[in-house]
């Protein structure tokens, strides 16, 4: 049997990190998992990251913590009003104010340093640059140019020429897509989160861009949602 290699999975409790999980493992690598606790407003995603990792049964589960908060700037780390029932091309106009400044780009080097002392040579990351909220930091020539600066960055790849790939296995595909996907890796949706404003007890809003594009995904999907929402019921969409 091929030995598995260990790779490093950004994994949020979303959708979307919650399918690259199961795609890593499918493709023989020996996940290791890093959720973040930034001072983020929807907090209930770590429970959620927790409960995903315990059920892909990652090698192991890390939550980093950093405090994006202090610097504000953002509707999911600052007190600014989160976006609701906006339409498809309110969406698709100027970056949204649920954009966390240098996010990724923060993520991706915690992970890259995790990444140097497991000696792993791949990093997985659930970036998409179709269904999403127009986040610079998700965009194919970001991942492409990130990869590019980690390995000048990198001991192994300087010493060794032993080579960093980032992995974003969704970069291309449609909510739909990744969610059948995910369907037929078994991945356990009910448990993951992607709301940006879900209630204390971790009800989704409905009415978030992050709820509509998962909404909106899962009925074209033809599934219907397992998630719990405050009031649509986890199967109506708005768009």
């Amino acid at each position: 049997m091929q030995q598995k290699k260990p790779a490093v999975i950004l994994l949020s409790g979303g959708l979307d990190s919650s399918t690259v999980l199961a795609i890593a493992k499918e493709e023989n690598f020996e996940p290791y998992a890093m959720s973040f606790r930034y001072g983020q407003r929807h907090a209930v995603e770590l429970e959620a990251a927790g409960k995903v990792a315990a059920s892909m049964e990652v090698k192991k589960h890390v939550v980093v913590d950093i405090d994006l908060a202090m610097f504000g700037g953002s509707a999911l780390t600052d007190s600014i009003e989160v976006p609701k029932d906006r339409d498809e091309e309110e969406m698709a106009g100027e970056i949204p104010v649920t954009y966390v400044p240098a996010r990724n780009t923060v993520f991706l080097s915690f992970a890259l340093a995790w990444a140097e002392v497991l000696n792993a040579k791949d990093i997985f990351i659930g970036v998409n640059a179709i269904d999403y909220s127009g986040y610079p930091d998700c965009r194919p020539e970001y991942i492409a140019a990130y990869q590019e600066m980690a390995n000048l960055a990198t001991k192994a790849a300087v010493e060794d020429n032993e080579k960093l790939k980032i992995h974003t296995p969704l970069i291309n595909m449609t909510k739909a897509e990744i969610i059948q996907r995910g369907y037929k890796l078994g991945v356990d949706y009910s448990i993951t989160n992607s709301c940006y404003d879900p209630t204390e007890e971790g009800l989704a809003c409905g009415r978030c861009d992050a709820c509509h594009l998962r909404l909106k995904g899962f009925e074209e999907a033809g599934i219907k949602d397992p998630a719990k929402y405050l009031k649509t019921g986890g199967n109506t969409v708005r768009l």
